[in-house]
């Protein structure tokens, strides 16, 4: 009994101990970009110790119910070499993953990481063959370290075997001990008795947020998250539904109310422009005039929306949130819920009823993130997409098609186009890692990316002023999401600043249009310049209107929200539960505020796809009648 229990002892200890060597392995990877200090680590190694504690429980489990078994019967050493062998290669992988991916995302690792499984060549183009090789063979050197430490505890001594018929007392009163610890490790797993438990933010303990993410245990976070993967819902329930209305009251108006007008036409032809990644710290609004001139210098001649904020930090959110009015929430991705996603009003779906032809171009993978199925659900009548393209091309940039050929592209589509009126959106792909650009104009490649990107916008617009198509058209330019660079992140107002630019022959006047708005806006205010209803634009708000009278925008992250109005800006984090950033005095108000509109915006997701399922469910008796 004692060598068994010997060696459970020792199983899981040794686990918390890869545990704790991997958080510090993880803090010395980003010591040039986040120092800290020896207390720092023995901070983040104690606060963080508890969910190492209640994470290696999990891994307990199989060596504990082989121990009981070892009771009764001799148990091949093989089954637990291959138990060895298999959390050798899970905590190898969770641990390079975590630390490889933090760089990129500033989160830790979680299962929003599986959706590049469904298209792993999108998440090769962000890296080298290099960056990826090295990572292999740490890889394989980790796992296989981890494998011959286990090894050494070697498997839980089975019966003796010189005994022909070992005593059955002394075995029902060992296994009847272990029945009686399975609770505690349960319990243990669970994180006690109480209300609360075990989660990310138990470990939450510093107001530097590189050290809170370092306490916290990559296995967990991973493991945790497999339930709320891009397509899982989570329900916001801070409020009565009196409360949450009374506190939303006014924030989103449906009806276009003597908008201010902007445009010399009611119906121009329409081109957007989504700019990956390029958040106003690139541009003037950051302080960095040199890194976009062309788009600096185009603001002075367009209606320039200066205080537009980005609804969230990811390509399939931003996009939705900028052609469906859609709001965007810090874990569900709706572009990855098809029953919903393909349901969603859009700008496409409102422009294709008023005999708009419509298409989209991207240089990538088009089915990345299930972004196919809602384009051509909302209204996307063309999809011209990497495939369309030569081999010579697609192969000009790690994404696919870099950006100076997609714009050529879309500018003699323009300029052969025969329909009355058409709309098309561009998607650009170029502004993101690895920055493999084609010019060399800035030393930093991260400003270099964009000033090329700055470069292909400005040369796409000088061309097509040139055409006859220009007079009566309206270009549209914003980016889909900031970027987490030079230490601006969620905490900042500036990660969610982003420029809005209309530009085009269709432009009545230059104009600066200060009023606080989100991308999302962008819907109600175009169709409401255009004298289209858009009430099913549930959250998009025509900020020309007159009934515009709550100006609020608000940004989700992974599992946190931000939020910005006229009073001042707050960032809450939602692991933590906590406000982790605010400017101004009112921030109790904000949070109310933040978590009202994450009731409200929530509810009305699980509601439509409740509803959306009710006919579904009904259809096929419906059609018999």
């Amino acid at each position: 009994m004692k060598c068994r229990v010997s060696y459970l002892l020792r199983f899981y200890l040794l686990t918390v101990l890869v545990f704790i060597a991997a958080k510090v392995v993880f803090m010395l990877a980003y010591y040039s970009e986040h120092p800290f200090t020896v207390g720092d680590v023995s901070d983040v190694v104690r606060h963080g110790l508890s969910l190492d504690l209640s994470t290696a429980l999990y891994f307990l489990i199989v060596p504990f119910l082989l121990t009981i078994v070892s009771i009764w019967a001799r148990v091949p050493r093989w089954l637990f070499c291959v138990y060895y062998a298999f959390i050798a290669v899970a905590f190898a992988l969770a641990f390079v993953a975590d630390t490889s991916l933090y760089g990129f995302w500033q989160f830790k690792l979680d299962a929003s990481c599986l959706q590049y499984l469904e298209s792993p060549a999108e998440a090769a183009a962000s890296v080298s063959a290099g960056y990826l090789l090295l990572r292999g063979v740490v890889l394989v050197v980790i796992a296989a370290l981890i494998y011959g430490l286990y090894g050494l505890n070697g498997p839980a001594n089975t019966h003796p075997a010189h005994i022909a018929h070992p005593p059955v007392f002394p075995r029902l009163y060992e296994t009847t001990l272990y029945g009686m610890l399975l609770p505690l490790i349960i319990i243990g797993i669970r994180g006690g008795l109480g209300e609360s438990t075990t989660n990310i933010g138990q470990v939450y303990f510093s107001q530097n947020q590189f050290l809170n993410h370092s306490a916290v245990n990559p296995v967990f976070s991973f493991l945790s998250s497999l339930s709320k993967s891009g397509d899982y819902i989570v329900c916001y329930d801070y409020y009565t539904d009196d409360e949450c209305a009374s506190l939303t009251d006014g924030l989103y108006n449906t009806i276009s109310d003597q908008p201010d007008t902007l445009l010399n036409s009611t119906r121009p032809n329409i081109v957007i422009i989504l700019m990956e990644s390029c958040g106003g710290q690139f541009t003037e609004l950051g302080g960095h005039p040199e890194i976009t001139p062309r788009l600096n210098a185009l603001a002075h001649e367009a209606v320039y929306f200066t205080e537009c904020y980005a609804n969230s930090w990811r390509t399939d959110k931003g996009v939705v949130s900028t052609l469906s009015g859609y709001p965007a929430f810090p874990i569900t991705s709706v572009m990855k819920i098809p029953e919903k996603s393909r349901l969603l009003p859009s700008i496409a779906k409102s422009l294709t009823s008023e005999n708009y032809s419509t298409a989209f171009y991207y240089g990538g993978d088009i089915n990345f993130t299930n972004m196919r199925s809602y384009l051509v659900g909302t209204g996307y009548q063309q999809l011209r997409w990497k495939a369309d393209y030569s081999r010579s091309y697609q192969t000009t940039a790690q994404w696919g098609v870099r950006d100076d050929l997609m714009f050529s592209s879309l500018l003699e589509d323009i300029k052969s186009e025969r329909s009355n009126h058409w709309m098309k959106t561009l998607l650009t792909l170029s502004s993101h890692e690895p920055w493999d650009v084609p010019t060399s104009d800035l030393d930093d490649e991260v400003y270099n990316a964009f000033h090329y990107l700055d470069r292909c916008v400005g040369t796409f617009i000088d061309s097509l002023r040139q055409t006859p198509q220009w007079k009566d058209l309206l270009v549209v330019i914003l980016p889909d999401h900031g970027l987490r660079y030079q230490g601006v992140d969620e905490t900042t107002r500036l990660y969610n600043h982003i420029p809005m630019l209309w530009v085009g022959g269709a432009v009545s006047k230059p104009r600066r249009i200060s009023h606080l708005c989100n991308q999302s806006d962008l819907a109600a205010t175009l169709l409401g310049q255009l004298g289209l209803p858009h009430d099913e634009y549930t959250f998009s708000r025509d900020i020309l209107s007159s009934n515009y009278h709550r100006p609020t925008a608000s940004h989700t992250y992974n599992n946190g929200i931000t939020i910005y109005d006229t009073t001042g800006f707050m960032a809450y984090d939602l692991d933590a539960a906590r406000v982790i950033a605010h400017e101004g005095t009112d921030t109790a108000r904000l949070l109310r505020q933040a978590r009202a509109l994450l009731q409200l915006t929530s509810k009305d997701l699980t509601h439509s796809l409740t509803t959306a399922k009710k006919k579904t469910t009904k259809a096929p008796f419906a059609s018999k009648k």
